[in-house]
């Protein structure tokens, strides 16, 4: 590795851009390339050693697992030179198979004199062999920047110190970034003297409350290039350290530099965080917000917003929700087709620590579909969580990091094809770089946040920052024979997202629906109630003189409809037997409050509140055709012809305004084609059916105005007569506010656990649910009312009271706020949908 040289606010009399200022100062970098290579001797004989020290079956697994497994390490690799030189050769052939490499005759010979002179040292001669190696890596570096898609000659990036919190979520929370950084050029990235231009060096706001001034002291994060290279995204925050307090100085916002005048405008603000931008081929730019509302369901005691995806105009008008969903979203891009791609974490009922892997929408929003990841096994067989996931050129597959859940977005890098059959491990991944573990999945999560924010150049060759120490990352070059080459390292702080800065094909536009697009926006996320959290300010009356409200939304229908073709077209088998006879919808409500489990809506551990919106019918061949409310989040659920559940999702959709969702069946296979049909499904012969409602107190579901007075005119009498009966009144006791009758009867229901660690435990373990083993089927109550000493016949309404009950997670609470009204039995309503 060679000295960088480090320029900082200049405009060199080469750049395209005349309207930059004049050169500043230079000073060197902070490291010279025999320290470089000293380093990455002993780095790669500690790769070695701890390859060695690996089970045989393990190493065989990760060579099965491995893009490019020959880059591995091999009983042949005595130390770092073989293995160094090995790897020389394989990426040699590598671009000996490309037609537009250049000639590479003279590399070749000379990595052969190396070979040569290394197999006549012996492993000991340590000193002669760290010499040798030094001089492969001057090889490696001229062959690598010899690669033919290396055809540019900018990078942009930015200088981004890592947060201070240790978490997916709170990463992005403007008040635990460190301040420094700047959004940076890197001209000929491909050579030994590099330079790096500081593009904000004098640029100064253009409008809003920082008009005037520099973007100076705060921290920088999510870069985002157009797609003619005119425009730089990217989110700034001025890093005040007032922890659990949202303001404008403590909150990331968008701004967007142009390159050609070096105009700086900024898009968002308020005391929301605003991040990630992603500029759309039709020139809007969807982003990750907190505007949405809601909090963290596993949070407390400290506060954690939900944000998810958002859309603008390009100047940072008409500002709306782009997705409905009740938990996080990450790192928006486009793939090759116009369609959105990014990291959705996922649960409802289930672990909270296995299912935040790559979706994809339509450009408005319509239609989130996981493809990955999302049914995992066991949440040790592959990556808990997959960032920064992007589409590679001339390929279906996508790069992403693989990252842990209680860290930041730095990990080990995948290659995902989700064009294979997901085993719920390993089936549709391969490992980049093999020799990093992936954090918290594999090992401790701290030591192998390594690698982050690729760019894909192709399968096998990326841009991306890397540290072996996990703190001071800098730009690289790595493959996916094990190579990586140091572009550049800032001396103070750590780079993040490089991008060759070119213009780039745009993707098609995927046309948007009209009644999604002019959907209304979200409500502002409601306060934290006064008895968890000091208020925070996001509050409507608070955010009201830094951001104000967006303008009333274009009227459009509040309903979508939902046709699946055939109910019965799944990958999991169905009970012997067993008719499906309507399909359920349940609503699921963002959580208002802070702390997890507070209050404490079910049995279930960190349960959602939630409420039926009804039932449709399910036809003879299994199809279904029905209306439901439109910009909620809802899973459905499939009955049997006693009206009981016998599959439940455990996953979380919604549908946009007058969209129309079509699905083949329930959790069916995604790689294979669907049978040939003559005629159309009978249910799409029709118009689709309204929603039938369940039984007063199904919405919100709420045990006591649902059951409560089932038991009263069934149960509560006898119980009282004797004298060892379990009790079943209305009395509110115990710390959740629970009453006797519940108490008596949690433990003979049906209840699925949210929380770390529930995917291994039993009963409602899994990812999935089993069929047949759900709800009222799965429960103890029933039949204990149909048989013993309490048995009881009860009318068919009282008896689907009891199923919808048991089938709705055996919930206490609807809502999460007036706790005290809801154990009465009055009619609360959720404050967020």
């Amino acid at each position: 590795m060679h000295h960088l040289s480090f320029i900082v606010g200049v405009a060199l009399a080469s750049l395209a851009w005349p309207a930059w200022p004049a050169p500043a100062k230079a000073r060197k970098a902070d490291a010279a390339s025999a320290a470089l290579s000293a380093n990455e001797f002993a780095q790669l004989n500690a790769e070695i050693s701890a390859h060695r020290a690996l089970p045989a079956e393990r190493r065989a697994l990760l060579a099965r697992q491995a893009r490019q497994p020959a880059g591995m390490v091999q009983e042949t690799d005595r130390d770092a030179l073989d293995l160094v030189l090995r790897r020389i050769g394989l990426l040699l052939e590598d671009l000996g198979r490309n037609p537009r490499t250049a000639s590479l005759a003279r590399e070749a010979a000379e990595l052969a004199q190396l070979k040569s002179r290394s197999d006549r040292l012996a492993p000991e001669a340590t000193a002669a062999r760290q010499a040798l190696f030094s001089q492969a890596c001057q090889l490696r570096r001229r062959v690598a920047f010899a690669n033919p898609l290396l055809d540019f000659d900018r990078l942009a990036f930015l200088t981004h110190h890592r947060a201070q919190f240790e978490h997916m979520c709170d990463q992005y929370y403007g008040f635990h970034a460190r301040p420094g950084g700047s959004v940076f050029m890197l001209e000929k990235p491909f050579s030994d003297q590099p330079v790096g231009v500081d593009l904000l060096a004098r640029a100064v706001v253009a409008n809003g409350p920082r008009a005037g001034k520099k973007l100076e002291g705060g921290s920088f994060l999510s870069l985002e290039l157009d797609w003619e290279a005119r425009r730089l995204l990217f989110a700034w925050t001025p890093a005040a350290r007032t922890v659990d307090r949202w303001t404008p100085d403590s909150t990331y916002h968008l701004f967007q530099l142009d390159l050609a005048s070096g105009g700086l405008q900024q898009l968002t603000d308020g005391a929301w965080n605003d991040f990630d931008p992603c500029v759309l081929p039709d020139g809007r730019v969807v982003f990750v917000s907190e505007r949405r509302g809601g909090y963290l369901r596993c949070g407390g005691p400290r506060l954690n917003p939900t944000y998810t995806l958002h859309v603008m105009n390009a100047d940072g008008s008409d500002l709306r929700p782009l997705s409905r969903h009740e938990t996080h979203e990450w790192h928006p891009s486009v793939d090759h087709q116009g369609m959105l791609v990014f990291t959705r974490w996922d649960y409802v009922d289930r672990d909270s620590d296995i299912a935040h892997h790559l979706w994809t929408c339509y450009p408005d929003g319509r239609d989130p579909r996981s493809s990955h990841g999302n049914y995992p096994v066991r949440r040790e067989s592959r990556p808990w969580m997959e960032m920064s996931i992007r589409a590679i050129p001339d390929s279906h597959r996508f790069v992403a990091v693989a990252a842990p859940h209680h860290g930041q977005a730095y990990g080990s890098l995948v290659l995902i094809d989700p064009r294979l059959p997901d085993d719920g491990a390993m089936s549709q991944l391969r490992r980049i770089t093999p020799e990093t573990a992936f954090p918290e999945a594999e090992a401790p999560y701290r030591e192998s946040q390594i690698y982050g924010t690729p760019w894909p150049l192709s399968e096998d060759y990326h841009l991306c920052v890397y540290d072996p120490g996990a703190t001071h990352y800098g730009l690289y070059l790595v493959d996916s024979f094990g190579n990586r080459e140091l572009l550049w390292r800032d001396p103070a702080v750590a780079c993040l997202d490089p991008i060759p800065l070119r213009p780039r094909p745009r993707p098609p536009v995927v046309a948007s629906s009209s009644l999604a697009a002019n959907a209304a926006p979200a409500a502002p996320a409601p306060p934290a109630p006064p008895d968890a959290r000091p208020p925070v300010d996001q509050r409507p009356t608070a955010r009201a003189d830094v951001h104000p409200p967006p303008p009333p939304a274009k009227t459009a229908p509040a309903e979508a409809t939902v046709a699946i073709m055939n109910i019965y077209d799944s990958e999991f088998a169905w009970p012997e037997k067993t008719k499906i006879a309507a399909v359920r919808v349940i609503q699921i409500f963002p959580k208002t409050t802070v702390d997890a489990n507070r209050p404490n809506i079910g049995a279930g551990n960190q349960s959602l509140a939630r409420g039926v919106l009804g039932v449709a019918p399910v036809e003879a061949d299994g199809s279904a055709h029905f209306i439901v409310p439109a910009q909620v989040p809802v899973y459905f659920q499939a009955l049997d012809e006693q009206g009981r559940a016998v599959q439940s999702m455990r996953s979380a959709t919604w549908l946009a305004a007058g969209e129309t969702l079509a699905c083949r069946g329930c959790h069916e296979s995604k790689t294979q084609a669907a049978p040939a049909r003559r005629q159309p499904p009978l249910a799409l012969r029709r118009a689709p059916s309204p929603l039938a409602p369940e039984p007063e107190g199904a919405y919100p579901l709420s045990f006591p105005r649902l059951v409560q007075g089932v038991l009263d005119r069934h149960c509560v009498e006898c119980h009282q007569r004797e004298p060892k009966a379990k009790k079943l009144d209305a009395t509110p006791v115990g710390p959740h506010g629970w009453s006797v009758a519940y108490q008596t009867l949690w433990p003979h229901a049906y209840y699925l656990h949210g929380g770390n660690g529930w995917i291994s435990k039993t009963p409602g373990g899994g990812s999935r649910s089993v069929a047949g083993q759900v709800g009222a089927r799965g429960s103890k109550l029933l039949a204990r009312l149909q048989s013993g000493p309490c048995r009881v016949e009860l009318p068919p309404d009282d008896l689907r009271r009891l199923i919808v009950w048991l089938d709705g997670n055996s919930n206490f609470y609807g809502a999460y706020h007036d706790l005290e009204a809801q154990a009465r039995g009055e009619l609360v309503l959720p404050l967020l949908e």
